[in-house]
């Protein structure tokens, strides 16, 4: 089965890519989760714009990814969440809490998607989260995870 990838699959490929799958896990799993849709003749204009919304993200050069990490890791990040006694969290710091965090201490949109976190930030306190800029630049980010 082929099919036009619309996100990035870990193993198979960016946003944009089309990809021979079986069809079992084409079916069943890529396009009910949106991950992915039915290759077809006139799916070259799609795989067109889905690669022109992926460049307008991505980072312009290497040179703007270094000042933006530069921004990113001189930046003091701190999110604020809800917590109970003891600075447990009511759930969990979530991608996109981070993702707005980054943004108003730098001044610099960054992507979700971007943003990799090694476990699960479930306590108050300072935690580290990786930002992959560009295919060559990651920056490591000190965060403060703070009770609202």
């Amino acid at each position: 089965m082929k099919l036009i990838l619309t996100q990035e699959v870990t193993g198979l490929g960016g946003p944009g890519d089309v990809v021979e799958v079986k069809d079992g896990y084409g079916r069943n799993y890529l396009v009910p989760q949106g991950l992915g849709i039915r290759w077809t003749r006139g799916g070259e204009k799609t795989v067109e714009s889905i690669k022109a919304a992926r460049a307008a993200r991505a980072v312009r050069d290497l040179g703007h990814a270094a000042e933006i990490k530069g921004k990113l890791e001189g930046a003091a990040v701190n999110v604020k969440v809800r917590a109970g006694e003891g600075g447990r969290l009511f759930g969990a710091v979530t991608v996109a809490e981070i993702a707005a965090a980054l943004g108003e201490a730098s001044g610099e949109a960054v992507d979700k998607r971007t943003i990799a976190v090694k476990n699960p930030i479930k306590a108050l306190g300072a935690h580290e989260v990786t930002v992959r800029l560009h295919d060559e630049v990651t920056a490591t980010v000190a965060l403060n995870v703070v009770k609202a």
